[in-house]
């Protein structure tokens, strides 16, 4: 026995020689490359004979040869050893293969498993043959695998011990897979050779994985993962249950808690998985044993109490986790625990400051987000909660409560979470360096997947969205991908949770001004409105967008002083002057995202007809109300005619907000006109929206305490009157036509053309609210052309086409895109009977340009650069359509979501930018320097247009020839035939 101990030392020693050498060798083998690699580089200028390169191979060979003596011998005795050992067995001795420790680091998982199963069963058999043969191991393995004295394994057979120096020993290689297998190999044999004293085996591994002062960086690190890897195996095998089990009084696992916290301590990145080790350890425990020997080890409590100071997220995380699992108040925790422990005294603002350091240090790890984090939120936000309490927290924020009762859960959710954002988030990582803004992002992720739509106005908050603006604002930087990918996750959070979708979209915008995309140069809120694709979420965006244009979240806990009104009386109150000025502030830049987003938002809507129209019903209503009325008393009126409660903001909408209206109104029958199917019964008798809404404006302007946000002078409201009657006729005669068309198909002409002069006068009723005085003669003749097409028998060719065709002419130069469209669409219809006379005169503006008015005031004489069409008092921006013929722009409603407010006067635009010019860049905010040139540009055309206004006329007598072209080009295809003969 001596003599095979005095060998197994010698083989031992051998191998450690060995290694030594190898070391040597490989250093002399680099110090020999050194020198070729020179001696190459002197080649360049010298060169070198053949002689000279045999002799340096001569001398590397000798270098290597010396370094290998040692590993070759060593090498030779083992394999002897071995190959004896397999050859001289008796086969019916249990015997260990070696082969095994090499398959334990096979790539392949499936291997490693398998050859820890054989490993584990070799070692059992061999185990239980040295305990029968009364501490001698049968075969030779006794004295060639005999192990080193004083390891503490006493009791272990020699196999046994060198298979778990060997198996510590591999958990510290980093070839292939070998820390994988070799740690489940190391758990395997610790679990089921029971005769392995964890105590010694806990020295063992700190003795041959020390870490000596002259190791390397990769070699040490070598070593502390593989001690780590030790740990995690010896936790993983569940001996340390079986130990208290035996043992309610085990000193070992408090040694091996003591001795992970140790190793945690030698390297930051070493603290994480250590404290995942313990708690892989304290998940199997029971309860009782964790609060015994883990909670209450003397270098953890030690290592919670000095966390707040140092900054260690990880103690933190272990605390919570542990707490978790024993669900018991401790004040083992330190600081790091409120005592007594509750989710709100956690999250509160007194608490929450002595986490700060620790959470802020959790960076290190980037750009993975620190364990500890999910932990926080499902502490904050359980997924009991979540699950059961979501509804609850949505409903309880529609709620309007005028007196506070008792804390509910809801509260005390929505409490934390702002304690949270506001010391954690906004008071720290947001004011902290990028990579903390990046870790705030990431957090800020991980709430919105568990928040309810009720608490993402707390967590996009305002500071959140300003961080994303400066941040997104500045291209190529690290931080401004971050961003992007922030934005990106954004959407994905919600997924079909369209409440969710709601508040992310009004938070980003409301806290944005309304032009979070524009100060972006993003898309996010124009996708995240694009994901609404049902009347149920339309609803959910809708009912938000009005409280957000009437400012009800500012004054939802105000007592209300208002009551409800009905046609015949209103409340008694005051309103503000409307703004005349139309200048755009910070709060009409967000209404007017508000008024563009609700008409554009039916684009993406996939709904059957009648869904279609009670949406398109809702948008006009919101539209007419905010538009084209105001409340003389009070803001809120109630109507029993229509069963509806209308509202206003409390302070008065301006000018342009009320012109911006009144466009996206056109915009609206434009895209309903366009997006029609074929008109039937059914839809005229429930879902026609201009006899919808002319009769709601009709019944609004009954009530007493509504009016017009303009009065109207004698003879416009004459000419209303007489659209409004012509409307109903032109509806009932388009409603019989459509219902004798089932059976007399060649009926369906005459009702198109009934249809589209409809929504032609609607178009007038809106345009003249625009631009006052300036349509009451093209109304009045459209209303003729209108009594007189009713008049006209089926069989009949109509003889006022030429009044007709030289009205819609006359409306082209000053008209929307929305316009332009439902002129071209009458123009469709009644194209085939325009005689040659008509054509001509169109062909002649084309060539010749503009011709007088066809009716002119007596005052409008003495000024001869005034033209036919009133061009210089155009106040669309056409400049920019100059080689589009616009034969399909009734699509003007679609959406520009952070666009500049339309209709702002040039006069504002040319004061602004002159005040700019005076003063500095220092006293402008970002708006301002944002519209610079928007307003500069202004300026200059305005100039230029003083000097000669050549230029401006000669641009918009192009854009009118250019919509004539476009008439005729509807001629061409509606009677190619008769075009040619023209």
């Amino acid at each position: 026995m001596a003599g095979s101990k005095r060998s197994s030392d010698a083989a031992t020693e051998l191998s450690a020689g060995a290694a030594e050498a190898d070391k040597q060798a490989k250093k002399l083998k680099r110090s020999g490359k050194k020198k070729g690699e020179a001696e190459k580089g002197e080649g360049a200028a010298k060169s070198v004979t053949s002689m000279e390169r045999r002799k340096k191979r001569k001398e590397l060979d000798k270098l290597k040869h010396r370094s290998e003596d040692g590993a070759a011998v060593a090498k030779r005795i083992f394999n002897d050893a071995n190959e004896g050992v397999v050859e001289a067995a008796d086969g019916s001795a249990p015997q260990l293969h070696i082969r095994v420790f090499k398959d334990l680091a096979a790539a392949d998982g499936g291997v490693r498993e398998a050859a820890a199963e054989q490993l584990v069963n070799e070692l059992v058999e061999i185990q239980k043959a040295y305990e029968e043969g009364g501490g001698v191991e049968p075969g030779q393995n006794g004295s060639i695998l005999e192990a080193q004295k004083d390891d503490g394994l006493d009791s272990c057979a020699p196999s046994v011990r060198y298979a778990v120096r060997r198996l510590i020993r591999g958990v510290s290689s980093s070839r292939e897979c070998a820390r994988q297998g070799f740690a489940l190999g190391l758990a395997v044999v610790v679990r089921s050779v029971t005769k392995i004293d964890i105590g010694a085996l806990l020295k063992l591994i700190v003795s041959l994985l020390e870490v000596t002062s002259s190791m390397k960086g990769q070699e040490a690190r070598d070593c502390y993962l593989g001690r780590l890897f030790a740990y995690g195996a010896i936790a993983g095998s569940g001996r340390l249950v079986q130990e208290w089990n035996n043992d309610n009084d085990t000193p070992y696992i408090k040694e091996f808690v003591v001795t992970v916290v140790s190793l945690a301590g030698k390297k930051q990145y070493l603290q994480e998985p250590s404290a995942k080790v313990i708690l892989e350890l304290a998940n199997k425990l029971p309860v009782q044993a964790v609060v015994d020997h883990v909670v209450e080890a003397e270098r953890l409590r030690e290592w919670f109490d000095g966390a707040p100071e140092a900054g260690n997220p990880d103690a933190l995380l272990l605390a919570l986790k542990l707490r978790e699992r024993i669900d018991v108040d401790s004040q083992a925790f330190g600081r790091l625990l409120p005592h007594p422990f509750s989710s709100a005294a956690l999250f509160s603002g007194s608490h929450l400051p002595a986490l700060v350091h620790c959470l802020k240090e959790s960076t290190f790890c980037q750009p993975r987000v620190h364990s500890v984090w999910p932990v926080l939120m499902n502490t904050l936000i359980p997924d009991g909660l979540l699950q059961d309490g979501c509804g609850a927290l949505v409903n309880s924020a529609k709620k309007h409560k005028k007196s506070r009762k008792a804390a509910s859960p809801e509260d005390d959710l929505t409490k934390s979470i702002h304690s949270f954002f506001e010391v954690v988030i906004e008071g720290s990582l947001l004011q902290s360096s990028h990579d903390r803004k990046h870790l705030a992002l990431d957090v800020v992720l991980l709430l919105l997947k568990r928040a309810p739509a009720a608490s993402i106005p707390v967590v996009l908050s305002y500071k959140l969205v300003q961080c994303l603006t400066d941040v997104l604002s500045t291209k190529d930087t690290w931080l401004h991908k971050v961003a992007l990918h922030f934005l990106k996750e954004l959407g994905n959070c919600v997924a079909s949770d369209d409440e969710k979708r709601v508040a992310i979209i009004i938070a980003l915008q409301k806290h944005s001004g309304g032009r979070f995309d524009s100060t972006t140069r993003t898309h996010t809120v124009k996708d995240l409105m694009a994901g609404f694709q049902t009347e149920a979420g339309y609803d959910v965006f809708s009912e938000n967008l009005k409280k957000l244009f009437l400012d009800e979240e500012q004054s939802s806990e105000e007592p209300s002083d208002q009551s409800q009104t009905t046609d015949d009386n209103s409340e008694i109150g005051s309103v503000e002057g409307k703004d005349s000025d139309g200048i755009y502030g910070n709060g009409d830049a967000l209404k007017s995202w508000v008024i563009e987003s609700l008409p554009s938002v039916i684009k993406h809507l996939k709904l059957d007809p009648d869904a279609r129209f009670r949406v398109q019903q809702d948008v006009m209503k919101f539209l007419a109300v905010q538009g084209l009325f105001s409340a003389s008393l009070g803001t809120e009126v109630t109507s029993f005619d229509l069963q509806e409660k209308f509202r206003w903001p409390k302070i008065a909408t301006s000018i342009a907000l009320c012109r911006m209206c009144i466009e996206q109104l056109q915009s609206l029958f434009a895209y309903t006109q366009k997006s029609e199917s074929l008109v039937t019964p059914a839809s005229l008798e429930h879902s026609d929206l201009p006899s919808y809404f002319m009769h709601f404006l009709a019944t609004l302007r009954g009530i007493p305490s509504v009016s017009l946000f303009r009065n109207l002078d004698d003879e416009e409201e004459q000419v209303l009157k007489d659209i409004q009657a012509t409307m109903a006729k032109l509806f009932k005669k388009e409603r019989e036509i459509v219902f004798d068309s089932a059976t007399d198909p060649d009926l369906k002409p005459k009702a198109d053309r009934l249809h589209a002069m409809r929504y032609v006068l609607i178009q007038m009723v809106l345009q003249e609210f625009l631009q006052p005085d300036q349509y009451l003669e093209p109304a009045g003749e459209l209303v003729i052309c209108c009594e007189k097409e009713l008049l006209l028998k089926d069989d009949e060719t109509p003889e006022f086409t030429d009044v007709l065709v030289d009205t819609l002419l006359s409306l082209l130069p000053q008209s929307s895109a929305s316009m332009r469209f439902t002129i071209e669409q009458v123009f469709k219809y009644f194209c085939i009977d325009v005689n040659s006379a008509t054509l001509l005169r169109m062909l002649r503006v084309i060539k010749e340009g503009l011709t007088r008015r066809r009716v002119q005031n007596a005052e409008d004489d003495e000024d001869e650069d005034d033209d036919l069409f009133d061009l210089e008092e155009a106040e669309e921006g056409d400049e920019a359509e100059s080689d589009d013929n616009e034969n399909d722009e009734a699509e003007s409603d679609g959406q520009t979501d952070d666009s500049e407010p339309a209709g702002e006067p040039a006069v504002a635009a040319k004061e602004q930018a002159e005040d700019s010019e005076d003063d500095s860049d220092e006293g402008m905010d970002d708006d301002q320097m944002f519209n610079m040139d928007k307003y500069l540009v202004q300026i200059f055309r305005e100039k230029r247009n003083q000097a000669g206004g050549g230029d401006s006329t000669q641009a918009q007598l192009n854009l009118f020839k250019l919509r004539v072209l476009s008439l005729l080009e509807i001629f061409l295809q509606q009677n190619t035939g008769k075009g040619r003969r023209c």
